[in-house]
């Protein structure tokens, strides 16, 4: 299962402790990617950690509350890729190239994880869906800023910065919904292929120095 795969260094759900708590986000994780977040029960969650229902409870005192902790560290994770990217060595196509790579070979890598931690944000309570919502911003404008920098260096053609960074992070995420490990592809080697398509949609080329405003 991804969701207890190690990619690039990410051993999944380490930061969750015990181990009894653990297997039961891994559970949840694996149900709510099968089944929808609103069709699973916590006696499914639970039987499927081989825990009963009310071993449930003392880790969880809700299903939202198992549901925002595996959005908040998904979340956590992908700002920390782009982030990293953003404040890379390199021009602004090498950072963006990087930040592309890592965040779609996380998507692929742990795609089961990421289809709960991307497309069940509105089964959250208002609270920390909005807690979420500003997590997603920041990962938006760690994207937009190598974008725009691009830009400046004359190394991209890009006429709508915010809209082709929300294109290429939906991009990005959409590899969660569809990728398969039955598949003829890698997660790395999905990343490179997306990582291209990116440049290519940016008009990437070699670094011409500063834009100068007339």
């Amino acid at each position: 299962m991804d969701s207890a795969a190690d990619t690039g260094g990410y051993q999944a759900w380490s930061e969750v402790t015990p181990d009894a708590a653990r297997r039961l986000l891994v559970a949840a994780v694996e149900a709510f990617a099968e089944r929808g977040y609103h069709a699973t029960t916590t006696r499914d969650i639970a039987g499927r950690a081989g825990m009963s229902p009310a071993a449930l409870y003392i880790h969880y005192k809700t299903k939202e509350e198992l549901l925002h902790r595996i959005s908040r560290i998904g979340h956590d994770k992908a700002l920390e890729i782009l982030e990293t990217a953003a404040a890379g060595p390199g021009t602004s196509a090498d950072r963006l190239d990087a930040a592309v790579r890592s965040f779609v070979g996380w998507h692929a890598a742990h795609h089961t994880t990421a289809r709960v931690v991307q497309y069940e944000l509105d089964a959250l309570a208002p609270e920390h869906r909005g807690e979420i919502v500003a997590l997603r911003r920041e990962s938006d404008a760690a994207v937009r800023r190598i974008i725009a920098e691009g830009v400046r260096a004359g190394e991209f053609d890009v006429p709508d910065v915010p809209g082709t960074t929300l294109a290429v992070l939906s991009l990005c995420i959409d590899v969660a919904r569809w990728f398969s490990t039955a598949g003829h592809r890698t997660p790395d080697e999905v990343g490179a292929l997306y990582a291209d398509l990116v440049l290519r949609m940016v008009g990437a080329r070699p670094a011409a120095g500063p834009v100068v405003q007339k």
